[in-house]
């Protein structure tokens, strides 16, 4: 390889490494929600060259998780009520859908792993480490939407990071054995070959999470968005709103 296509893939390297931790960083707290800071601020607090941060955090803009502040500060995306409800309105619209599209195609290896990733949950959850449990928790959704194709599944896995924002800082008050119970209904629906039934569970489970988020962020907000969808991707689940 030519000495400029070395340094051009150690540069990509580079950038994809910083805009990984940095975004990690965001989704999980650790730079909390709506704090303006500069790109030396981040550059120092992660040890970060200019260019390739700058290209992290371009990326990271696009994405929507960093805002362009005046005078060259940036600002961490808030979370927001009208920011949630459209991330739920999307993951429940797609997976449902998706799913529907997955569960016929599900092999016994599928279903071995789904099984899998139940019992690492099961162990992360009993011990109260929530972030441990991300790995299984997204693989497991990951698996059932994974029939609908690459560009859907990468779309969808987007959307369950930005949720993860949402969930983590008011989603996880429930009882683990009420969760454990969500998931072990959405395998059983798709073990049985019912694929309407599986979307059905998969959006009674992100309702009931959504539930919980709103009375946290904003109680009185109006969820009219969310019940339609539910009432047209999966018709039941926007029973659930009524808990609130």
């Amino acid at each position: 390889m030519a000495q400029g296509s070395e340094t051009t893939t150690r540069d990509g390297q580079h950038v994809a490494l910083v805009h990984e931790r940095l975004r990690n960083a965001i989704l999980r707290g650790e730079i909390e929600a709506g704090a303006t800071t500069s790109q030396t601020a981040l550059a120092e607090q992660f040890g970060a060259g200019r260019t390739p941060l700058r290209e992290a955090l371009r990326m990271l803009q696009r994405e929507g998780l960093v805002v362009s502040e005046p005078n060259r500060r940036l600002r961490i995306a808030d979370l927001t009520s009208d920011d949630c409800e459209e991330l739920y309105i999307m993951r429940i619209a797609l997976e449902c859908v998706a799913i529907r599209i997955t569960v016929p195609r599900l092999t016994s290896d599928d279903f071995a792993a789904l099984e899998g990733y139940m019992a690492q949950m099961d162990h992360y959850m009993r011990s109260g480490d929530h972030r441990g449990m991300r790995t299984p928790h997204l693989a497991f959704h990951n698996l059932l939407v994974s029939g609908a194709g690459p560009r859907v599944a990468e779309e969808i896995e987007q959307l369950f990071d930005h949720a993860e924002r949402y969930r983590l800082r008011w989603g996880t008050e429930t009882k683990w054995e009420v969760r454990h119970a969500e998931h072990r209904a959405i395998v059983d629906a798709a073990a049985a070959r019912d694929p309407d039934l599986a979307a059905l569970r998969l959006a009674e489970h992100y309702v009931s999470t959504a539930v919980l988020v709103f009375r946290n962020i904003d109680p009185d907000h109006d969820l009219a968005r969310l019940r339609i969808t539910t009432q047209t991707v999966a018709p039941g689940a926007e029973k659930q709103l009524e808990r609130r």
